[in-house]
């Protein structure tokens, strides 16, 4: 597509929907690392400097979709889960609950998970301190959302509790998106050797054994297991 010069506040709207859509397309034909500012403009029918004029960067288009995708998610979340804990349900029942609900809806936004894997060592650079503040206040947003949906599961944990969950939660969700995601040479090396199956990462499996793990640390002595 081609686009005029845009002078209306609608029209520059236009352009940045456009803009993310684009983006967003292109997220789901490849990793974060390989969307270029450079295709991304081809893609969207502007020229790069033009792009650049209703973001200043390549990382600020993606961290823009970062937290519409989060935003998102948190409410897959939500649904997924009662909003009130269970009163019959053990500590222990509520908590699997909640592990296989974050689990299952990760897994089914992986652009998500290849944005929150990248988030610190690339999209936060390269960024204005507006786009920065942009983006942190929106997280924040969703960091309140996600406390009271895991609150309302494990009132046991408190707030505080679950703020410390969840972020220890997306820490390991990122990484263990990128080594269950690897490069084409590793793949092949696991193909090639069957004996290296004991170390090869896969995302489900692993991101419920570790959230598991760091949930049942969390939670009060006296409850749990």
């Amino acid at each position: 597509m081609t686009f005029q010069r845009a002078r209306r506040p609608e029209q520059r709207a236009e352009r940045r929907r456009a803009i993310l859509a684009t983006a967003a397309e292109m997220l789901t034909e490849m990793p974060v690392a390989d969307v270029s500012l450079n295709e991304l403009s081809r893609r969207v029918g502007l020229a790069k400097s033009n792009v650049l004029n209703y973001f200043d960067s390549r990382e600020a288009v993606l961290l823009e979709l970062s937290s519409s995708e989060l935003s998102a998610w948190v409410q897959d979340l939500a649904t997924a889960l009662p909003h009130k804990a269970p009163e019959a349900e053990a500590t222990d029942e509520r908590a699997e609950l909640l592990v296989a609900a974050i689990v299952g809806t990760l897994a089914k936004r992986p652009v998500l998970c290849d944005l929150i894997s990248t988030q610190a060592a690339v999209l936060e650079r390269n960024i204005t301190t507006e786009t920065a503040l942009t983006f942190k206040r929106a997280a924040l947003v969703s960091y309140e959302q996600m406390i009271a949906v895991v609150v309302g599961v494990l009132p046991e944990l408190g707030p505080e509790g679950a703020g410390r969950f969840i972020a220890a939660a997306s820490l390991l969700a990122g990484t263990i998106w990128t080594h269950s995601h690897p490069v084409p040479a590793i793949l092949a090396a696991y193909e090639t050797d069957p004996a290296l199956s004991a170390i090869r990462m896969e995302f489900e499996p692993a991101l419920t054994d570790a959230l598991r793990t760091l949930l049942y640390g969390a939670l009060p002595r006296d409850q749990g297991r």
